[in-house]
């Protein structure tokens, strides 16, 4: 992947999940599903018209899926799919990198947190993401 490519990467994921409030929904759903009342609730500060974006721009998106509970009114249930579920690798970096010790992921088995490092699965050695020259190597 080239510079500019990977720059249309960063700003396609940047689109789909780039803000504050799109972010903490993701993150409370990874808890489970949850009714809009719920996500208002596990989501501090937002407000009903934030929630009702973000999770109509995740569904279009193909991250989240809204699965009818009552039909008069109609109302849904919100659950990420499973992309959506790969974020949450990312979203626990993000927290520990700013701080939330907590966050870091851990080994299932020992407890230990995980450390990313990137490896090059051919010559079975850890490599430096920016290069020896301080350029990612793409």
């Amino acid at each position: 992947m080239d510079a500019d490519e990977e720059r249309n990467a960063l700003d396609r994921a940047a689109g789909l999940v780039g803000d504050r409030w799109t972010l903490l929904l993701v993150h409370a759903l990874l808890g489970g599903e949850g009714r809009f009342s719920e996500l208002e609730q596990r989501v501090p500060g937002i407000t009903p018209n934030a929630v009702s974006s973000r999770l109509r721009r995740l569904e279009d998106d193909g991250l989240v899926v809204a699965s009818p509970y009552q039909h008069r009114p109609v109302r849904h249930a919100y659950a990420l799919t499973d992309r959506g579920r790969e974020l949450a690798g990312v979203l626990r970096l993000l927290a520990a990198w700013e701080g939330a010790a907590d966050a870091a992921p851990v080994h299932a088995v020992c407890g230990t947190t995980l450390e990313v490092v990137h490896w090059c699965p051919t010559c079975d050695q850890p490599a430096d993401p920016l290069g020896a020259d301080g350029l990612i190597e793409l």
